[in-house]
């Protein structure tokens, strides 16, 4: 397949687009790669140094592959973190003209807007523009469980909590959600809960829980899932794909120490995962 994915970019490590688009790439899959932010790493370190761009870049950059006439055979739109509520409206305008060219192709939206612990990390007017305009535009979307809350208006404590605040999600456009990482009642302490819901049904995935914290893991979460759910349109045999692999290329990271995903390192567990999760029809 041709995805298009719209992200940040890090000179050093594995965030947004330096995260999402080898793991495609190591799948078979061509990235068509467009950047929002050139910086030398990510912000986890807290100083970095590069620049943001700004939404009418993404429209000239788009406008230059429509003068190639490639959008007809782009796949998917992917896109994550958005900077700024301009970069926003351009990944918007880029969906609809690849889906003029294309009405076969997806856009999968990864609607960063804050984490559990942490509350809402983005620039203000984004959560909303999450919620209201990308969101509901998006086919596929992979929350994690402090966004799903946010997106659905409600607080997730159980598992039956979760599916209610899927099926709000749904109600607003999104096909298929995956919640990247979740802990209900019956989560034991030393595990991670993976879910995902689409028009098959409802699966969840249990992982045992890493001792790591590392920045860029949803970001190759998200892109495997998108490009698992493309190819088989099946929502358990893309939950159980991208949650194993992420799963062994985390249980590398942290068995390496590293302070940084081994995207590169780890590569074999995108195609041929060290261990396989089974899905779980809920």
């Amino acid at each position: 397949m041709n995805i298009l994915s719209i992200q940040s970019w890090v000179a050093y490590g594995h965030v947004g687009n330096a995260s999402a688009m080898f793991p495609m790439q190591r799948l078979g899959h061509e990235v068509w790669g467009i950047h929002t932010v050139q910086f030398s790493n990510h912000t986890g370190y807290g100083a970095w140094r590069g620049e943001v761009f700004g939404g009418e870049l993404i429209r000239e950059l788009v406008g230059g592959m429509e003068d190639r006439n490639v959008l007809p055979r782009c796949d998917g739109v992917l896109s994550g973190y958005m900077g700024a509520a301009d970069i926003g409206d351009a990944i918007l305008d880029t969906v609809g003209r690849v889906k003029a060219a294309n009405a076969a192709a997806h856009y999968c939206c990864d609607p960063v807007i804050g984490d559990v612990g942490r509350g809402i990390f983005v620039r203000p007017g984004i959560p909303e523009f999450m919620r209201e305009r990308a969101v509901p535009a998006a086919d596929l979307i992979t929350p994690n469980q402090f966004e799903l809350d946010y997106l659905a208006g409600q607080t997730t404590t159980t598992l039956a909590d979760a599916r209610a605040a899927c099926a709000a999600v749904h109600a607003t456009g999104p096909r298929v959600i995956m919640v990247t990482s979740l802990h209900t009642e019956d989560t034991p302490a030393d595990a991670i809960d993976l879910m995902a819901s689409g028009p098959d049904g409802a699966f969840r995935v249990r992982t045992p829980k890493l001792d790591i914290s590392v920045n860029g893991a949803g970001d190759a979460i998200a892109a495997l899932f998108f490009v698992h759910w493309k190819s088989t349109h099946s929502t358990a045999e893309a939950l159980s794909k991208a949650a194993s692999s992420a799963y062994g290329l985390l249980a590398r990271t942290a068995a390496a120490g590293s302070r940084e995903i081994l995207t590169v390192a780890a590569q074999d567990e995108f195609v041929t995962p060290s261990r396989v999760f089974t899905p779980e029809k809920l």
